[in-house]
């Protein structure tokens, strides 16, 4: 069943403040680590302590006070329906946390009706909270944000992901794509930052060809909210699941962005 609008706003200002007392959490645990201290939980793909910890503690708080809530988080799992479902990364760019590199988020969304309802990103190094709930815009630090007016695409800054789940000649095919048609590219190295960048327009566009649901479906409603255009997620086969592809930009770039990076598929929210 749905949730009534009010018990949805009551998850948004939940949110705001669960998403803020972890990042403090999160930073505390980078100023305090011990440099080389993560593994790998595949090729390129870094753990640290401080991802589970922090994951442990969102999801106490949830099952306190939504015990009726499912949960999927990066680390831990979980079990989901498309409703009632809060998706969480507790550390993305965790390889940026790893590495002593200020560049890392806490990145939560809550699904409902088989749509992300509400989405926060915050990066407590620079004390930078993104949030958007569906139809009330995007915003940072409650200032409404915007995509940016970039029309030529020579004059566009796109940063792209990477992933180990889809052939590098792929990735090298889209970069030479963009490169030949004038952009500039950037790899952050936390594609939930990435999303955010769009959604207030430091950057023109971000694309991944995977990218988990965790990371992702907070900043796609953020893009779409401060007037951007994505690639259809949730409403695909098993995204939920398996993850997918992602793309999200300032309208005036992104035909040539998709034209790019062979992603062609584009809805708003």
């Amino acid at each position: 069943m749905s949730i009534l609008t009010h018990e949805l706003q009551a998850r948004a200002e939940f949110l705001k403040d669960i998403i803020q007392r972890a990042g403090i959490k999160a930073q505390h645990l980078f100023e305090n680590r011990q440099p080389g201290l993560y593994t790998l939980k595949g090729h390129q793909d870094f753990l640290t302590e401080a991802d589970t910890f922090i994951e442990q503690e969102i999801h106490k708080e949830i099952q306190h006070y939504f015990p009726q809530d499912a949960f999927l988080g990066e680390e831990a799992g979980g079990h989901f329906t498309g409703n009632n479902t809060w998706v969480v990364d507790p550390i993305d760019g965790t390889a940026n946390f790893a590495r002593g590199i200020p560049h890392f988020c806490v990145c939560i969304a809550f699904i409902d009706r088989g749509k992300t309802q509400i989405g926060a990103i915050f990066n407590p190094c620079t004390n930078e909270l993104y949030f958007s709930q569906r139809s009330n815009g995007a915003y940072k630090n409650d200032r409404l944000i915007h995509v940016a007016a970039t029309s030529n695409f020579n004059a566009s800054t796109i940063e792209m992901g990477w992933s180990p789940r889809v052939p590098v000649q792929r990735y090298l095919d889209a970069q030479a794509a963009l490169l030949s048609h004038g952009a500039n590219i950037r790899r952050g190295a936390s594609g939930a930052l990435a999303l955010a960048w769009v959604a207030e327009g430091r950057i023109d566009g971000y694309i991944e060809h995977h990218m988990h649901p965790w990371d992702s479906l907070a900043g796609l409603l953020l893009v779409g909210e401060a007037g951007g255009v994505t690639r259809p997620y949730l409403s695909l086969p098993n995204t939920l699941n398996q993850g997918g592809a992602v793309l999200a930009a300032t309208p005036g770039i992104v035909d040539s962005l998709t034209h790019c990076s062979h992603l062609e598929e584009l809805e708003t929210i």
